[in-house]
């Protein structure tokens, strides 16, 4: 990889991690346009970008996440994450073979799209009698629990989105599209940083050799642009949300999947 390879791949991520149209699938459908081989550094690579651009939130929010009193918090990101580490532990294989299958993910990202188009209507009446819902402290155990089922959706399906799944799960509880958007950053925090950790240790014992002097500067590169991009981003998409809601990334999730599945049949994507 080279670092205009990285840069633009940090962009990609950066500008899509928040937006429910799953960063993992852009990623993957831009390595083979970029000439980008996938291996354990790329793997690694993608892994700490994400991190990267989910520490936008930390800083965006930190009031929040510095918020030491509010003990309740904490414990319920705990409770939303662990579905997702107990999932992604048990079913590691099927994660790895799906992410590296393009139909798969070209497929869940078409039909993400078709879900995104009538999820503001389902939810509608919901989000309206809830008006008020405007605190994090309002999201109960139970609720946090069940978002985070949502989560495990984006682990089993890649290209369904993270964001997506837990925003959809959010609103599933009956909650604003606000409260159900920062829930959903704030669950990618712990979320990604124990991906993050535990990428990083596997590759560490079966690759030490990935992390020489040049692979580090690019690790360090792309970190710093996509967590630059993603501060622009989240403010992006809840201004976009709250004023035009979620049909505008269904209808792009669409376009995208068509495309790719279309490039995929007649193999000028392998």
């Amino acid at each position: 990889m080279t670092i205009f390879q990285s840069i633009i791949i940090a962009i990609i991520e950066g500008i899509t991690e928040f937006l429910p149209i799953s960063s993992t699938a852009h990623m993957k459908f831009a390595n083979p346009f970029l000439g980008i081989t996938t291996g354990h550094f790329v793997d690694l690579f993608e892994v700490v970008i994400q991190l990267a651009a989910i520490a936008s939130v930390v800083v965006i929010y930190r009031k929040k996440f510095f918020d030491f009193k509010q003990l309740s918090f904490y414990l319920k990101l705990i409770v939303a994450v662990m579905p997702a580490l107990i999932f992604g532990a048990l079913l590691k294989k099927h994660i790895d073979a799906a992410l590296g299958n393009l139909w798969v993910i070209a497929i869940v990202m078409l039909v993400g799209g078709i879900v995104l188009l009538f999820i503001d209507q389902l939810f509608e009446k919901s989000a309206a009698a809830n008006a008020t819902d405007a605190h994090q402290d309002e999201i109960s155990y139970k609720k946090s629990f069940i978002i985070g089922c949502f989560q495990v959706l984006s682990i089993l399906f890649p290209g369904l989105s993270r964001s997506a799944a837990t925003i959809i799960g959010g609103m599933s509880q009956k909650l604003t599209k606000k409260t159900a958007l920062e829930f959903s950053f704030f669950l990618a925090v712990p979320t990604m940083l124990a991906a993050s950790a535990k990428s990083t240790l596997d590759v560490f014992k079966s690759n030490p050799e990935v992390f020489a002097k040049d692979n580090l500067v690019l690790l360090f590169i792309g970190a710093l642009v996509a967590f630059v991009v993603a501060l622009v981003s989240v403010q992006f998409l809840i201004r976009i949300v709250q004023k035009r809601g979620f049909a505008i990334f269904g209808w792009y999730r669409i376009v995208l999947g068509i495309t790719i599945l279309t490039l995929l049949y007649t193999q000028y994507l392998h």
